[in-house]
């Protein structure tokens, strides 16, 4: 249950809101955060090499690539829960760790959903930062918990438990939880899988609810439409930044071959292009 509880909590401290939300410079990555070594082993594996990019207040950034491309990597460095080998993460110029403006949604199956705790409880869990550890929430805390879950057009499930919603209600739950936690920056890790198009239209509205309060959103996803239509812009992952831009010219036909490579197959007459998804695991759920 530790990925359900777990969030990025951290004591406010001033920052420019004018700088960038996120910015990457030149950053390494090993898997599973091993350390190189002289053996020459596992843990010398990059799994991610030589980002550098920037994010926008209130920009809305679809991360995609094939599995094991370093999407999930790439969260656990901005969240900081993984330390880059090389290079540097800033958060309005502060490292990880230093703010309270992250939220960080994992994937669902990362989520032992069979965890006691009602809807109202995960969210009241966004406000830890706020209150202090082992101390009770107070009056305006609830306010907020209730005010977060109207938001998401969910207050009449708040005495359900987490474990009893659908999968779009729970990502309704989670959104709401970084509401209440007040985050400036929101991660969400593949959060459209198993969503059916009514529960993806409800989870983009929630989204663009967001965007009059500046919230920069990154999205990990395998949808390649919906990376088109519905973000800002895209970055398309393979261990290294293959591009980043406005959709269509990132996922032009030579950037998804540089990325897919082999897994991707010309099909039918007009020669349009399928993702055969299966490269690259190592070891990294994407």
């Amino acid at each position: 249950m530790s990925e359900l509880v777990q969030q990025i909590n951290y004591q406010g401290i001033d920052h420019d809101p004018s700088s960038p939300t996120l910015e990457l410079d030149h950053v390494y990555a090993l898997y599973n955060g091993g350390s190189a070594g002289a053996d020459g082993g596992r843990g010398t594996a990059l799994a991610l090499e030589d980002i550098t990019f920037q994010a926008q207040r209130g920009e809305r950034i679809a991360v995609v690539g094939p599995n094991g491309a370093g999407k999930s990597t790439l969260f656990k460095l901005i969240v900081g829960t993984l330390e880059p080998y090389k290079g540097d993460v800033w958060l309005y110029g502060h490292a990880p760790g230093e703010q309270i403006c992250i939220a960080y949604v994992p994937q669902r199956s990362q989520v032992d959903w069979s965890f006691p705790a009602t809807v109202k409880d995960v969210i009241m869990m966004g406000r830890v930062g706020q209150i202090g550890l082992f101390k009770r929430p107070k009056r305006q805390d609830w306010d907020v918990v209730h005010t977060s879950l109207e938001r998401v057009n969910a207050a009449h499930l708040a005495d359900k438990q987490i474990g009893e919603l659908s999968g779009g209600q729970q990502q309704r739950i989670f959104i709401a939880r970084s509401l209440a936690q007040e985050a400036e920056l929101l991660l969400l890790d593949e959060p459209l899988t198993g969503l059916d198009a009514p529960s993806q239209d409800s989870f983009f509205q929630i989204l663009d609810s967001l965007r009059p309060d500046g919230v920069t959103i990154l999205v990990a996803t395998h949808d390649l439409n919906l990376a088109v239509e519905r973000f800002d812009r895209v970055l398309l992952l393979n261990k290294q930044l293959v591009a980043l831009g406005a959709g269509e010219e990132v996922l032009a036909t030579e950037n998804l071959l540089a990325a897919y490579g082999g897994h991707m197959h010309r099909v039918g007459d007009d020669g349009e292009m399928l993702l055969a998804d299966t490269c690259c695991d190592h070891g990294e759920t994407e």
